[in-house]
């Protein structure tokens, strides 16, 4: 077992998707991987309700959402999509319950964030809800009150974890910046203006009090001062995205105590390289920086890039292995 910050990460997980569909074999490989921070595996494989837009759908209050040939649309009642979102979450839970039993430290689970799950959804007019500031503040709202119910769930099935809390924001950037498209695809919805979309994401990251909250992107630009007054205690994105503009508000963020999961394993199929050479980004980006090496295993989770997906099953498994190996290579050898 590797040590832990005292927010409760361990040193290396998954980002949420696997493939395959089969979510008892799936959940052996990622507690068999991660004996330290498993998470909650998503196989979006299966069809709609267990991508990722659908599986927080499922998890909304008050609110239902369907497949239509555009996406998910938000109706009026709950129906056959939403039934199967959830029946698929609750597989994904027993699964995971059987293979922790016993199990105490971190596990992390991951849902849609706010503005994420707005750019994706559509309104009755095919419009996303990112269109309608009243329906974006009700969508807020029905995810706030949905993860409540999710984290007591998580906690009820395994009682022994410190449950970190994953939200996942693809499309943040193109929020703030306008360039979600509109359902015409002629137009962009205008940009978000930068305080509401933190004050959004403080009030769901507040719906976990109990634990922490990372925010997960893949994307380029990653906004790390503005995730960090929203009060996130951690960031989750793709190392190879980063330039050196990324790094005054990187290194502010490690000083701040904000927990960086660095992806640094391909997400997709493809040669591995040692483990070593697989976090020599971190170490440069460390020395870069000026930061204490001694500060890499208390600051750094290691991940892969991007959800593994569109990974094969075995390279799924060696990914999971590899991100174990490379973060004990950066523990071991910090300089």
């Amino acid at each position: 077992m590797s040590e832990k910050s005292e927010f409760g990460f361990g040193a290396a997980t998954g980002v949420g998707s696997m493939p395959g569909g089969d979510a008892r074999e799936t959940a052996r490989t990622v507690t068999g991987s991660f004996d330290d921070f498993p998470h909650l595996p998503e196989l979006p494989a299966r069809g709609p309700g267990a991508d990722m837009i659908g599986r927080t759908a499922g998890m909304l209050v008050e609110l239902y959402a369907r497949v239509e040939p555009s996406g998910w649309r938000i109706g009026d009642r709950p129906g056959r999509d939403t039934r199967r979102a959830r029946s698929w979450l609750g597989e994904d839970l027993d699964a995971l319950e059987e293979n922790t039993q016993g199990y105490e430290g971190p596990l992390k689970v991951q849902a849609v964030g706010p503005w994420t799950l707005a750019a994706a959804l559509e309104l009755r007019n095919g419009e996303a809800v990112l269109s309608d500031p009243g329906a974006c503040r009700d969508l807020t709202g029905s995810l706030v009150e949905g993860l409540r119910i999710h984290l007591d769930e998580v906690r009820r099935r395994v009682p022994g974890a410190q449950v970190v809390l994953q939200l996942d924001e693809p499309s943040l950037i193109a929020v703030l910046r306008g360039h979600v498209k509109s359902a015409s695809g002629y137009r962009t919805h205008r940009a978000v203006d930068r305080q509401l979309v933190e004050s959004t994401l403080r009030d769901v990251v507040g719906v976990h009090a109990g634990g922490p909250v990372v925010v997960h992107s893949c994307a380029p630009d990653v906004p790390f001062e503005l995730l960090r007054r929203a009060g996130v205690a951690g960031i989750s994105f793709d190392l190879t995205l980063l330039t050196e503009r990324d790094d005054d508000a990187i290194g502010e963020a490690v000083e701040g105590g904000t927990r960086l999961l660095a992806g640094v394993v391909p997400g997709t199929d493809g040669p591995l390289s040692d483990p070593a050479g697989s976090v020599m980004g971190v170490r440069t980006l460390w020395r870069r920086l000026g930061l204490h090496p001694g500060l890499l295993a208390e600051a750094v989770t290691v991940t892969p890039s991007c959800g593994l997906a569109g990974a094969s099953p075995e390279y799924a498994r060696r990914a999971l292995a590899h991100c174990v190996r490379a973060a004990r290579s950066l523990a071991d050898n910090p300089e």
